[in-house]
C-alpha cells in the first residue's frame, strides 16, 4: 500500500500547473487582443486614407480603360483600383498585425502559416500588376489587328483581333501565375501544344479561304503606280474609266454602269491603255 501514488498531490499538482500555465496564458492574450485591435485600426486608418488619396490623383483612370474593354465588360464588373489596392494594403497590414499577435501568444505554427501569407502578398501584388499591364497590351494589340485588316479589307478582322487578343492574355495569365510563384510547367506545355494546334489549322484554313483576297493585295503594290483614276483601260472585253482604285478592285465606269474588277485581274489578263 506505501507504493500506490498520493492521487491527492498529483491533483494538486496538476491544478497548480494548470493554474500556472493559465496565469501565464492570460497577459499574452490580452497583449495579442490589443495587438488585434491597433491592427485593425491602423489597416482601417491607412486603408482609408490611399484610397481617397488615389481617388484624388485619378488613379483610377486606369481601371476605366480596363472596364472600356469587351470582355470585362461583358463581365458586368467594375474595377476600381483604388478600393483594389486599399483592401490589398488593409489585409497586408492586418497579417503583419497578426503576427505580432501569433508571436506574443507563443504559437509557431500559425505564426509561422501567416508569415508565409505574408510574404505572399507581394508577389500578388506583382502578378496583378503584371495581370493589368497584358490586358491592357492585348487590347491595344486587338485593337490594332482589326485597324490593319479594315484597312487592307480583310475580313474576319473582329475575329483575328479576338485571337490575338485572347492569345496574349493566356500568356499574361501564365506569366502572372508564374510571378506568384505557382509552378505553370504543365500549363504552358499544354497551352504551347494547343496553340501550336490551332494555328497550323487556322494557317491552312484561312489560307486557302482568302487566297483570293491576298492575291488581290499584292496586285495593288505593282498596279498602283501604273494605273491611276482618269485613264480609260480595256481589260479583256470590258472598256472603261478608272474612277476608283482601293487595296482589292479596280472600279470603271463602263457607259452608265460600273463595273469592278479585282486587281489581280491586271496581272493575269492583257490590260489596254488609251
Amino acid at each position: 500500500m506505501n507504493n500506490l501514488p498520493n492521487i491527492t498531490e498529483i491533483l494538486i499538482n496538476t491544478f497548480q500547473t494548470l493554474i500556472n500555465q493559465f496565469v501565464d496564458f492570460v497577459p499574452k492574450l490580452i497583449g495579442a487582443i490589443v495587438i488585434m485591435a491597433i491592427g485593425v485600426l491602423v489597416a482601417k486608418s491607412v486603408a482609408a486614407i490611399v484610397s481617397r488619396v488615389l481617388k484624388q490623383v485619378g488613379f483610377d483612370r486606369i481601371g476605366d480603360k480596363l472596364n472600356d474593354i469587351d470582355v470585362i465588360r461583358q463581365l458586368q464588373t467594375e474595377i476600381k483600383l483604388s478600393e483594389i489596392v486599399a483592401k490589398v494594403l488593409y489585409y497586408f497590414i492586418l497579417l503583419v498585425f497578426i503576427t505580432a499577435a501569433t508571436e506574443t501568444l507563443g504559437i509557431a505554427a500559425i505564426t509561422n502559416m501567416v508569415l508565409s501569407l505574408v510574404n505572399f502578398i507581394p508577389k500578388l501584388v506583382a502578378a496583378a500588376i503584371m495581370l493589368q499591364i497584358g490586358v491592357l497590351l492585348a487590347d491595344a494589340l486587338k485593337k490594332a489587328v482589326i485597324s490593319i485588316c479594315q484597312t487592307f479589307k480583310v475580313a474576319s478582322g473582329k475575329l483575328l483581333g479576338m485571337i490575338v487578343f485572347f492569345f496574349f492574355l493566356i500568356i499574361t495569365i501564365i506569366s502572372a501565375l508564374g510571378q506568384a510563384g505557382i509552378n505553370t510547367e504543365l500549363l504552358e506545355s499544354s497551352f504551347n501544344l494547343l496553340v501550336g494546334g490551332i494555328i497550323f489549322a487556322f494557317a491552312v484554313g484561312y489560307g486557302i479561304a482568302s487566297r483570293d483576297v491576298m492575291a488581290n493585295i499584292l496586285s495593288s503594290f505593282y498596279s498602283k503606280n501604273r494605273f491611276k483614276e482618269g485613264q480609260i483601260i480595256q481589260i479583256e472585253e470590258v472598256k472603261g474609266t478608272i474612277i476608283s482604285i482601293d487595296n482589292t478592285s479596280l472600279t470603271l465606269q463602263t457607259g452608265e454602269t460600273t463595273t469592278i474588277i479585282p486587281l489581280q485581274a491586271l496581272q493575269s489578263q492583257k490590260v489596254q491603255v488609251f
